[in-house]
């Protein structure tokens, strides 16, 4: 797992980035957000719950492996889902009364699709959200927004050499097309979050495509579609039709093909010193 192979400051740094994609979405735009909604505090929980301890931390699981790439892994908000430890419905949700709906039905307008999961599994992802909500709440205050200038620890020539060198990057970004004048496109946090976490959010540029895969049938069928669901048990696909389509991962051949895996390998290879030299390299690309 990265948070066992990846440095401290780097996981932080990931989080924090993730975390505060409205307020990267506002900086690249050139607006100074007045407040970061991620400074707020949680809404109040309507009716005040508590879990077991083993069936929040099964939620926990079953929340990072299917809902944790949109959502974040602590629930805080990521790529394109929102923040749920300050949603409306949560904080009115009463044991999944309104949480498990949303789940099963999804909000296919937002892209978020539906999801058969069971009861059990549904039971466990509500007690991880209330239970995160609610240690959210107990800390206090809120997360800052970040300034360009706490970014400025980088040595922009030790970035090139990174970039063009044993980072591999060049290998697929250019300096004369995709990564023209990045430093001039994206600062501060928008521009950490496109090295480190790129397409998460729309300040970091147009969201990538998911990743695709290829399911194999034990009766030879071959079906192919967008990865809406993949963790240890059951694998979901949008098919072209629009469908999504679920099969036990044991019962079946997977091949997935994902466009921003050479970003999920790198997270594991940065040091803070590569990461804030690249980003300083970058930043001197107007």
């Amino acid at each position: 797992m990265i948070t066992l192979r990846a440095p401290l400051k780097l996981v932080l740094a990931v989080t924090l980035m993730v975390l505060l994609c409205g307020w990267a979405m506002e900086s690249a735009l050139g607006q100074a957000p007045a407040v970061s909604p991620a400074s707020k505090p949680p809404p109040a929980t309507k009716v005040p719950q508590s879990y077991p301890p083993e069936l929040v931390q099964a939620g926990e699981t079953r929340f990072v492996g299917q809902c944790g790439f949109c959502h974040g892994r602590d629930a805080g908000g990521a790529e394109s889902g929102p923040d749920l430890i300050r949603s409306a419905l949560v904080a009115e949700d009463v044991r999944g009364d309104k949480i498990g709906p949303v789940i099963r039905q999804g909000r296919p307008d937002k892209g978020m699709p539906g999801s058969n999961i069971s009861d059990a599994d549904i039971a466990a992802i509500v007690a991880f959200i209330h239970d995160a909500k609610a240690k959210a709440a107990a800390e206090g205050g809120g997360r800052r927004s970040v300034a360009v200038e706490d970014l400025q620890t980088g040595n922009a020539e030790a970035g090139r050499r990174y970039f063009n060198g044993a980072g591999g990057c060049a290998t697929c970004h250019s300096l004369s097309s995709d990564f023209a004048k990045v430093g001039a496109r994206y600062e501060g946090l928008a521009l950490l979050q496109r090295l480190l976490y790129p397409g998460s959010g729309r300040a970091a540029g147009p969201a990538p495509a998911r990743p695709t895969a290829t399911i194999r049938t034990t009766d030879g069928q071959v079906i192919t579609g967008k990865v809406a669901q993949h963790d240890e048990f059951v694998i979901s696909i949008t098919d072209a039709n629009g469908w999504t389509r679920s099969w036990p991962v044991k019962q079946v051949r997977i091949d997935i093909s994902n466009p921003l895996q050479a970003h999920i390998d790198q997270l594991v290879k940065y040091t803070d010193k590569d990461m804030h030299d690249v980003f300083a390299y970058l930043q001197s690309l107007k």
